[in-house]
């Protein structure tokens, strides 16, 4: 029997063992994909829920790993409790790396999961059954960050023929490894596109701004403690991982100056002020105690 809710899905969970994040990341021909197949909880794990979708698979199961199931007990006791389990498809990890998947026998073709250390890769109704042993040797091989080998294991099941039916929406989410009674502080990552034609590009360069913004945040915690010439280095980096963005140009302005490099801040805030002139009225606006930057542009830009 068919169901409303009938995600074509590639996903993949995983624990990276030198930093304790936890991740799911996913793609589907389908509206918001995010909301319903990804689920993470700090310091307890997470479920990837698809096919002929129990979105309470997601809620359920991280309650179960919260109480101390493994991720193998906890995934038999939800599809026990459940009829349709052979209609769906589902995958979680546990904060130890634990992993368990299942593919229901009725789920559409081409359908299938495979587990490695510390992840499991599983996919449905794809157009080739090379897709999940794409996505597990793309993780895999890939350096870097969780949320970098997340992204090449969904760009490596595209590769490999994705959804039969094409793309639609993404999504990525990561927490961190602290067990916590406010788990909402310790997420790392929580990025989705809806709807959108090219919905993995896209991901990928929310990846970059978000890289980007974190980077902004160090400058204004380094700011807070009133050393200028680190929160400079912060925000200059920043603007150059996201140079499209004018929030950013702007910071990186008064970075330049607060750390003496006056003209290269004159420069590039007067871009900033060519590209949206409220700029002008937010440097005038901030006070001489916000940054040393501060006076140094307003004198020399005319600001009031």
């Amino acid at each position: 029997m068919l169901h409303v809710a009938l995600l074509a899905t590639f996903s993949i969970v995983a624990r990276d063992p030198k930093t304790g994040e936890i991740g799911v990341a996913v793609q589907s021909h389908w509206f918001n994909v995010g909301a319903i197949v990804s689920w993470a909880e700090a310091g307890v794990g997470a479920v990837a829920t698809q096919a002929n979708v129990e979105p309470a698979f997601g809620p359920r199961g991280l309650a179960l790993l919260r109480d101390g199931k493994s991720a193998r007990d906890a995934l038999a006791q939800l599809l026990a409790a459940d009829p349709e389990r052979e209609v769906r498809q589902v995958a979680i990890i546990d904060a130890k790396g634990n992993v368990a998947a299942h593919t229901g026998k009725q789920t559409i073709p081409m359908a299938g999961h495979q587990i490695g250390d510390g992840f499991s890769v599983q996919a449905n109704i794809m157009a080739d059954a090379r897709v999940w042993p794409a996505m597990a040797k793309a993780y895999e091989t890939t350096q870097g960050p969780l949320a970098e080998r997340l992204l090449a294991a969904l760009d490596a099941a595209q590769a490999a023929g994705g959804d039969l039916r094409g793309m639609q929406s993404a999504a990525i989410l990561i927490v961190d490894g602290t067990k916590s009674t406010e788990p909402y502080k310790h997420i790392k990552l929580n990025l989705r596109v809806d709807d959108s034609p090219k919905p993995l590009g896209e991901l990928r360069r929310l990846w970059r701004v978000a890289q980007a913004y974190d980077k902004a945040n160090e400058g204004d915690a380094l700011t807070a403690k009133r050393d200028f010439l680190g929160a400079s280095a912060a925000y200059v980096a920043a603007w150059q991982l996201a140079p499209e963005m004018d929030e950013l140009l702007f910071w990186a302005a008064l970075g330049k100056a607060a750390a003496g490099r006056v003209t290269d801040a004159d420069r590039l805030m007067r871009q900033a002020f060519e590209r949206n002139p409220s700029w002008r009225i937010l440097l005038g606006r901030l006070r001489p105690s916000d940054s040393p930057g501060v006076p140094i542009l307003q004198k020399r830009l005319g600001v009031r």
